[in-house]
Formats: C-alpha cells, structure tokens, sequence
C-alpha cells in the first residue's frame, strides 16, 4: 500500500451557538432534488434518501457549497435519535455507509456526508474549520431537524450525536464546542491540538519550538491535493504547508491557523457527553490528544469515557466490530437512555491465541475512573554515563519508528525488533536494572535530560555554516524498548517523542502506551539523532546526553489483564468433572437446612483417614474457622490438604472424627452443602461455549431456581469483565482461575472452598486472586484456601492452619505464626523440623 493509500485507509473509514447572519442558517434542495433508494441487497429494509444539501459558509457567509449526504431511515421507530456520522481525511461518506446501516437498524436516524473538498460535495478543505466545516455541519443539524423521523428536543432541536474517525472525530468535538444542540459525541482517533501534533516537543515548549512531523504533513496535505499544486485545499492552507515544508519549522502564522482547527482552542466550551476512543499504534495523532480531550471536557462537568485500542493510524488491529459496539452502546446509554454509559477507561490487550484458530485474543481490560497519563508512578533507577551522539550530514540514514501501516508489526512481538530502527553513532543508551516483579506501563513515562550541542569538537562539518536553527536546539528523539535477559531489544510502541537539545535539563515525556514488561526484562531509555518521520538538520552535529533522573513509569493496577497464552491440551478437558460436580450438587442444594444450627461455618474435630494401601493422609485433624475469616490451609505436597478438603465437601468418608458446617455433620449429600461452594483439583468447562454459558449450565445442572444463582454478585466480585461472553477456549489461565471462583460463588454460599486457586498464575495474577478473596470474605462469609505457596497465605489470609504428614503443626492468626520480624517461609520450616 502507498503511504497515501494508508492515509485514506485510515482517515477515509470504511454546545455552544455562536452568532452569524441568517444567510448562513438557510439550507436547501440542490437543483434535482432527493432520490428515494432502498437497495434490493439491503437487509432489514434500511431505506436510504441521497440528496444535494446547499449550505453557506465562509468568514463573511459569502460561499454557496455543496454537500453529498445520504440519509438512513430508522428501522422499526417513528420518532428517533439521530447520528452524524463523519468520514475520515481523503474519504467520503460512503466509507462510513456499513456502520450507518448498522445504526440504522439499531433504531437510530443516520445521516452521512461528504465533507466540502471531497468527493462529490463542492467547496475546499479547509480542516475542519470554525468559518466553514464546522458551519456545514451546523445546517445538516437544521435539515435534521425538519426530518419527520428525528425525535426533537425541542423546535428546531433534534436529538443528535456525532461520531465519526479522524477528520470526523474533529468535526464532532468542534461542532459540540459552537452548536448547543449536540447532545453527545464519539470521536475516534482525532487530534485535540493540531500545532502540537505537527510541531510536537515532548519537553513541553510548545509548537513554535516543536519538530516538523514531515512525513505525516506530506500525507497529510498530499492527499488532500492529489500531488498537484494545492488542489481542493484553501489556498491560504496550501501556502502555509509550502512555507513550512521548505523551512522545516512552523511559522506563527502557521500556529495560529492550525490551533482555529483544533478542539483545544473551544475546548471549555464542550459540555456534552463524551466517548473518545484513540489508538495505541498511532504516530499521527498519538493516546495523549484523546487525554488532552479528555481532561478539558471533564474540567467543564461533562462525562468522559476514554477507550485505548490496538489500532490506529500506524496501521494494527482496528477492532472495528469492538469499537462500534462500544460507541453504539454509549448511544444507546446517552441519547436512548438504555443501559448504561459503561465504564470511564477501556484498554484492550492482546490476549491468549485461540486454539482452534490461532489468531490472537483481545482481551479489555477496564476501570471505573480515567487516570490520565501519569497513573500510580513508579521510579526506576537508569544506568549509563553521558554518551555523544551524531546527527549525520543530510540527516540520513534515519532512524525508523513509525510509518504509515509500520503499527501492525506490534502483534509480530520480538520479530519487529529484528527491522532496524536506530543506525550506529545515533543513539544513546540508558537502561534500568532487570526487574524484580513484571511491569504494566498504562500511561507516558517521563525523564529528565540534559543534552548539549557539541562545539568543541574542532570539525568544521559538525560546526561548518548551518542553516538558521531553531531557538530551541537541534532535535532529539526519545523512546523507550523493552530489553529480553538474552539482550533483544524491541521497541515498546514504535513511537518517538521529539525535543530539542537546549543545553539545560528539561523533563521528556515519552509516548503514552499500555505495555507488559516481565520479570528479569529491561526497560531502555533511547536518545537518537534522527527519525524518518520528522524534518532533522542536513548539517552534521554532536550532541552530549545524559540522564538527570531516574525513569518515571505510570502503571493503573486496577488495568492489569492475562496475556500469556494457554497450551493447547488445557482446553481439552474433562466433560466427565462437570457431570460428577453437578451431580454431587442436585441433591444437596435444592434447599437450605431447616435448622441454622450454629454460626460457627466450619468446626473439624479428630479428623482420621488412611487410604487402603495404609497411607495414613490426614491424622487426628482438628481445627475450627470463624465467620469472616479468610483461612489458609497451608502444607507440602502430600501433607493432607486435598484429602482434607474432600472430606469437607462429602465427597469422601473420614475413618473417625467429624465434620460440621454451620453446626450440622457433614456426610455424602448432606442439605448444609448447600451452604458451601468449592472447586478442588482444577476446574472443568466446556471449551467452545462461553463464560456465562458454563455457569447457567452448571447451575442449572444442580436443579436450584436461578433467582437463586446470585450470577450478577458472584460475577461482580469475580470481577470477569466482558471475557465472560467470549469462548472459555480464548482465556487465559488467570481467567479460566477466575471463571472458576466465579462458579465456586454461585449462589453465594456461606463458605467457600478453594483448593490451589492460583495455581499456573503469575505475580499480578495471584494478586488478582487474592482482591478476589478478600472482597468475597469482607461479606461476612468465609473462605478456606488450600495452598503451598507460602507467600500466597501470608498476604492472603487473616489465619492459617499448616499441616505436615497428615497432621495439625501449627494453627492461629497469620501474625502469630510469623512472630516478631520472621517471615512465614521461615516460620513454617521451623514447624515442620527444617532449617530455615
């Protein structure tokens, strides 16, 4: 594909009144009129109305354009909200035709256009501009409103949203900030601060210090002007772009005119409900525009959801049947008022592969309030001494970071390392030490530098006559790779955050991504000379960089999600230990006891049992467990733990001793059972049926109503997200664990029994787990963990009893265990005779 290709791909998918005369507020018919169309193809009759719409636009509402629109009828609704749906740069209105008929049939009133300069609407491109796009989009709300299908506020007012990718994203946060009767919008992957994407500084100096984003202004501008002269472009707009091409800087004029396109300039004047969906493989406008949006909208009072996926402008997974559900869903919460508006943050993460398609899985990951950029920081400590760079003369060859498409090579992992991104003598290095723990990054890394341009090199190319540099410095690029034990580098987004070397220290801030980092992995901080996508000096230069700070990294633990994949025997599992648990169960939770009994939930007394080839696996066993508690069962392999909790759940006989839960013994098929929710040895689901499908399949195994299942608060604690209506073939081992305990709650018994939950789980996993446990537990229910990871029982559990041989060593509070400054590890080899 082309570089313009790309960017039609991409840009071309597939409030507030301000006064003006009313010249400018008359829309009509152009010459020919409307043509009805319904298609005969067209499922679920969607009827279609193309029609020519006149508008007047410009300064002086002195232009007549225009606009090819086409207008989808709603499906089975007299009276209904309204969509306009806005096409991306390069496009039409017919890239956006196939989610306008799925909106259609949704119930809603679509109408889509050609934007002025594209297509067959007439006009010139004047980027989404407040004296003429923003105009145009004005009266298509007037012509809305005079539609018998739109359902109106009031006079002349319909219920309206706006959405739309790019260059629609645009018009929508503009058209918000000038016409009140916008009543929520949807921009994906869309600029906040045009100067600011053209003329980025990642030192915080502002556009008039910035670097030229040469490549993407070429596309930019090229695909609006199909290579020839100015072509549909404004001409003032086509003389900014030359005079700033040739200099390689932006002038103030060229400031001044890009920031009237841009939703920053209004942005306190945005007041309505909002969902910005932004890419995270996306040079061109970058995750920190959507937070910029983000942050301004919510300084006025509105809501504000921010969704981060694969995709973007770079090219990536687009996940266009996710994103469309996500913006559908927050139409229907905010211009319908069905459902709800879903959460603040949304992060989608490449999960594990499916193992009948081996495609990779997408997984979201969410949280209930939008924490920026900046996160829960931590700091990491950089290494390595003050280095001397080289930009070369002609500034190639260029370092690679990103290109139109160039995205997609983040689902190839460590295979995209292996393209060449940096070139010898233009780069300096900084890593941290390997990690302890893995690391998320959620957010923009930051770190404070001092680069100083060289001048004591005594060549005369370095310092020979050079063009006018900018007041800022010379230009430098920051990024950040991820660094394997074996030393493989690979870039954590292929992104680089431009500044200028100033000769001070000034704090960079590096792209903003959502990235896994494992234990015994590196992150490495990278300063080069040059970057393909950016105008860079043709005469030779030395710059000195050093570290001034340590690295800091935001993480959102609130965000973390599974990636690793599952081999392809765990989803070959056995139908049978779904049959034998249901109907262990048929009997026993058809109804609660009559008696409570007592309140204590678990009381074991001389609990004996010896195998019949003479293993003596559990001995004189006698513990007991208070409500609220979260007790771990703690000992070795072989020490009786899982013979223990058999007998618990009446699946086995003991030799001698007893059981009561709740006050009532325990046998085979007891009624108490019903008050006690367990998985022992591994769980057991169908593989190509959902989450959700498995637990109303094994609830309904047990006989009980399902108003009794308690689905929705077994759910909320589990925490499962939206994986529960995805194929439990697709999960990760964390969430198979979580599916598990899930099903473990239905019905929310009084005691719950976990044999090696985390088993198979990582670090964050088992900290997951263990925010599992203790929300379930501070419901006054109590839980029993079988474990032998000591570290696990010592965060987890408010008590423990450990066993060895079969036998009770020690019982009691955590604390006490422990004692005074010791370790459980070193308590629990003291109780069974080992040296710590």
């Amino acid at each position: 594909m082309t570089v313009g290709g790309a960017i039609r791909a991409r840009w071309g998918r597939t409030g507030r009144t301000a006064r003006w005369t009313a010249a400018g507020a008359a829309v009509a018919l152009a010459a020919g009129g409307a043509a009805w169309g319904v298609s005969a193809d067209e499922p679920a009759h969607v009827q279609t109305v193309d029609q020519r719409v006149q508008v007047v636009d410009g300064p002086h509402d002195d232009q007549r354009v225009t606009l090819d629109t086409t207008f989808y009828k709603p499906v089975g609704r007299a009276k209904a909200p309204a969509i306009m749906l806005g096409h991306g740069f390069g496009g039409d209105k017919y890239g956006v035709a196939s989610e306008a008929r799925t909106l259609a049939r949704a119930g809603y009133a679509v109408l889509t256009w050609t934007a002025r300069g594209f297509g067959a609407s007439t006009g010139q491109i004047a980027l989404d501009s407040p004296d003429y796009e923003v105009k145009d989009t004005r009266q298509l709300i007037d012509w809305l409103a005079k539609r018998p299908e739109v359902r109106l506020d009031g006079p002349g007012d319909p219920r309206v949203g706006m959405a739309g990718e790019s260059y629609g994203g645009a018009i929508a946060l503009m058209t918000a900030a000038y016409d009140r009767r916008v009543d929520a919008i949807a921009p994906e992957i869309t600029w906040n601060s045009l100067p600011d994407v053209l003329f980025p500084n990642a030192a915080g100096a502002g556009p008039e210090n910035g670097v030229f984003k040469k490549l993407w202004a070429g596309v930019f501008f090229t695909s609006g002007s199909n290579g020839a002269g100015c072509g549909r472009f404004l001409p003032s707009l086509c003389t900014m772009y030359r005079k700033v091409a040739e200099q390689g800087a932006p002038t103030a004029d060229a400031v001044a005119t890009l920031r009237r396109s841009s939703p920053a300039s209004v942005a306190d004047r945005i007041k309505v409900p909002t969902l910005l969906v932004q890419g995270q493989s996306d040079s061109l406008f970058p995750l920190d525009q959507a937070d910029a949006n983000a942050r301004a909208i919510a300084r006025n009072g509105a809501p504000v959801s921010v969704v981060w996926y694969q995709g973007g402008h770079d090219g990536g997974d687009p996940e266009t049947g996710r994103v469309r559900g996500l913006v559908r869903d927050f139409f229907d919460a905010r211009l319908k008022h069905a459902g709800t508006s879903g959460t603040r943050f949304t992060v989608t993460r490449a999960g594990g592969l499916d193992s009948s398609t081996q495609q990779v899985v997408v997984q979201e990951a969410r949280s209930r309030t939008y924490p920026g950029l900046s996160g829960d920081p931590r700091q990491l400590r950089l290494d390595g001494t003050e280095q001397t760079v080289h930009n070369p003369a002609g500034g190639t060859p260029a370092a690679v970071s990103a290109l139109p498409g160039l995205g997609a090579l983040g689902s190839l992992g460590s295979a995209a390392g292996a393209l060449p991104s940096d070139m010898p003598g233009q780069t300096a290095t900084f890593d941290t030490p390997p990690l302890d723990h893995p690391l998320r990054i959620t957010g923009a890394a930051t770190v404070r530098l001092k680069a100083t341009k060289n001048t004591s090199t005594g060549d005369p190319l370095e310092n020979g006559p050079a063009g006018k540099e900018p007041s800022g410095g010379g230009p430098l690029f920051a990024k950040l790779y991820d660094v394997s034990p074996d030393g493989g580098a690979t870039p954590a987004r292929r992104i680089a955050a431009p500044f200028r070397a100033t000769g001070g220290e000034v704090t960079v801030t590096l792209p903003a991504m959502d990235h896994r980092f494992d234990r015994g992995h590196r992150l490495r901080l990278v300063i080069a000379t040059t970057d393909m996508g950016f105008a860079t000096p043709p005469q030779p230069a030395a710059y000195q960089v050093r570290v001034a700070s340590g690295l800091t990294v935001p993480t959102v633990p609130s965000l973390v999600t599974a990636p690793a994949p599952i081999p392809r025997w765990v989803w070959i599992l056995p139908l049978a230990g779904l049959a034998v648990a249901a109907a262990l169960l048929v009997g026993v939770r058809r109804g609660r006891p009559r008696e409570r009994g007592t309140d204590v939930p678990l009381e074991i007394t001389g609990l004996t049992k010896a195998y019949k080839n003479g293993h003596l696996a559990v001995a004189d066993l006698s513990f007991r467990v208070e409500k609220g508690q979260v007790l771990g069962l703690l000992g070795p392999n072989g020490a009786g733990k899982t013979t223990t909790l058999r007998m618990l759940m009446g699946l086995i006989r003991p030799d001698s001793g007893e059981i009561r839960i709740f006050g009532h013994r325990v046998t085979p098929g007891a009624p108490v059972l019903a008050r006690l929710g367990s998985f022992v040895e591994g769980p057991g689901f169908l593989p190509h049926l959902s989450g959700r499908d498995n637990l109303d399949l094994y609830w309904r195994a047990t006989g009980r109503p399902a108003a009794e299942a308690h689905l929705e608060e077994a759910l909320a604690i589990a925490d499962l997200g939206p994986a529960l209506d995805r194929a439990v073939r697709t999960y990760s081992q964390g969430m198979r664990q979580r599916l598990a305990i899930a099903q473990a709650m239905l019905g929310l018994p009084d005691l719950l029994v976990l044999d090696e939950p985390t088993n198979g789980l990582d670090p964050p996993q088992i900290r997951e787990m263990r925010e599992v446990l203790v929300r379930y537990a501070a419901a006054g229910r109590t839980v029993i963990v079988s474990s032998h990871l000591l570290a696990e029982v010592e965060q987890t559990c408010t008590h423990a009893v450990v066993m060895a041989g079969g036998r009770r060593v020690a019982a009691g509070p955590v604390a006490d265990i422990v004692g005074s400054g010791r370790r459980l590890e070193d308590a629990f080899l003291e109780i069974i005779g080992e040296a710590p």
